[in-house]
């Protein structure tokens, strides 16, 4: 198994680009959800991948609702800034799957209503609104590979 990272209508084609590379460095599972704000063709998205566009598992979904298809049996983790709790406070384990919003607005409040309990946030101070996209996706990523002893990772 692996864990999935699902991106909900992004936006900017880098940071689905830089997101790809670290799920093709880390064996994760990518989502992407339509409309898509860019081609996968894309030239930014491509040189952002850089050449491991080959090692993404890449799966494209006209739905939330097929993503919620495809990954059935899977714990589910929603990240907003209108999360009361941290990222840090949940134990991860192998197959969870981490959902991020466009970058002009986050995840739609049909979706958050629906996982109250699973709302999560990277804490950050007043001073900006929320962290890069392709950042907050690692941040999160990266704990859940800690917590799992970033198994066949080297």
């Amino acid at each position: 198994m692996a864990f999935h990272i699902v991106l909900v209508e992004p936006e900017i084609p880098a940071n689905t680009g830089n997101i790809s590379r670290t799920c093709a460095g880390t064996g994760t599972h990518l989502h992407l959800v339509r409309p898509l704000g860019f081609s996968i063709d894309d030239r930014e998205l491509k040189r952002a991948g850089l050449d491991y566009w080959p090692n993404v598992l890449l799966h494209v979904h006209d739905s939330f609702e097929e993503v919620l298809e495809t990954c059935r049996g899977s714990r589910f983790f929603f990240a907003t800034t209108k999360a009361k709790q941290s990222y840090a406070d949940f134990e991860y384990r192998d197959g969870d799957v981490f959902v991020f919003g466009k970058e002009t607005a986050g995840l739609p409040d049909t979706i958050l209503s629906r996982f109250p309990e699973r709302l999560i946030r990277i804490p950050i101070n007043d001073h900006i609104r929320s962290l890069n996209l392709s950042n907050s996706a690692a941040i999160v990523l990266y704990e859940a590979l800690r917590q799992t002893s970033f198994v066949d990772l080297h």
